[in-house]
This record gives C-alpha cells, sequence and structure tokens, in this order.
C-alpha cells in the first residue's frame, strides 16, 4: 500500500482558514499556497502603481486594491493575490466578508525570480478565465520594463511592451495613463 495522498480540502475550508491565517496563502485545486513575503523594489513598485492609479481613479467609478484583495477566478477557486488590482463599475464579492473580488478590470503582477514563471505562466492562466479581466501587467524590478497584455475582440490577448524609464503605458480598460518613470520612483537597478 502506498503513502496516503495528502487530503485536498474544499474552497469553503480554505476561506474559513485564511480569514484567521496571520499570513496570505492562495488556493487552486484543493492546495493552500503560501505567499511569499517582498523585498523593498517589489513594494516601492507597488505602491507607486497604485499611488498613480488611485490619484487617476479617485473621482470614477473605479476602486484601486493592494495586494491584500484575494481575487477569485470563480466561486470555488482559485484564489489567487495580485499585486495590484482594478475594478470598475460594481465590485462583486464572492460574499458578505467583501475580502474576495470576483471581477477585476485590471491586474498588476510585479516580478521576481521566484515568481516570474508562474506570473506569465499558469497564474495568467487563470486570470484570462476572469471574463471581466481586460488587461494584465507584469511588471519588472530588474530593470524599467512593463508588459501589458490587452484582451482583444475575439478574446485573444495583444501584448504590447515599454522598456526605459521615457513613455507611458496607455490603460484603455481603466482610462489611466501610467508613466513608466512613476512605476520607478526611488527604484534602483543593478549596473
Amino acid at each position: 500500500m502506498g503513502p496516503e495522498a495528502a487530503r485536498k480540502i474544499s474552497p469553503e475550508e480554505y476561506l474559513a482558514l485564511e480569514r484567521k491565517a496571520p499570513f496570505r496563502s492562495e488556493y487552486a485545486d484543493g492546495e493552500i499556497f503560501a505567499h511569499a513575503g517582498a523585498s523593498r523594489t517589489h513594494n516601492l513598485i507597488v505602491v507607486n502603481a497604485l499611488a498613480c492609479l488611485h490619484a487617476q481613479l479617485a473621482e470614477r467609478g473605479c476602486e484601486v486594491y493592494s495586494n491584500d484583495m484575494r481575487v477569485g477566478i470563480a466561486k470555488e477557486g482559485p484564489y489567487l493575490y495580485p499585486d495590484v488590482v482594478v475594478v470598475c463599475g460594481n465590485p462583486v464579492f464572492q460574499d458578505e466578508h467583501m475580502d474576495t473580488l470576483l471581477n477585476p478590470t485590471l491586474i498588476i503582477e510585479v516580478l521576481s525570480e521566484s515568481t516570474e514563471a508562474y506570473d506569465r505562466g499558469g497564474k495568467f492562466a487563470r486570470y484570462r478565465q476572469v471574463a471581466s479581466l481586460r488587461e494584465y501587467l507584469l511588471v519588472s524590478q530588474g530593470e524599467p520594463r512593463v508588459e501589458r497584455f490587452a484582451r482583444q475582440a475575439n478574446d485573444k490577448w495583444l501584448l504590447s511592451e515599454i522598456s526605459g524609464l521615457e513613455g507611458s503605458l496607455r490603460l484603455d480598460s481603466i482610462g489611466c495613463e501610467l508613466p513608466v518613470q512613476a512605476i520607478y520612483t526611488k527604484v534602483t537597478f543593478p549596473q
């Protein structure tokens, strides 16, 4: 007889545990995955992007959330924590706790060595299942570079990229400009 398989937990069990936990964990396919801490550079980029978007969206029908807002891909999961998430229109939450957003418009992930492959691959594949998601940004920590994926009418995703500190990203889904210089305020890059 082989070793017992690890018991899968239900989405309801995950949410009950997560709401009491002192740290964040993501959930997919019955398994819980610890969410790693972030570097100074990562935090600066997140705060810079959040501040820039908040300033532009404060008087409009959109809300900007930091990396503590959980996004549910469906009511039964997976459940993920983007670095920055924007919802325009009425936010739809999983339940009365209002801590699991189901209808993001824009998601930003800041890439790190430990998460880059997942952010580009499996995590983006999961996010693409969310019908409301219009744009997905991947922001590099190692150099001034931002990749923008925009959902097209045929449900395909169009990639555009900006490198260097000059220039700005037009975020059509939320009607904002995101200057690259603003994203990288106070960030220093390796030589």
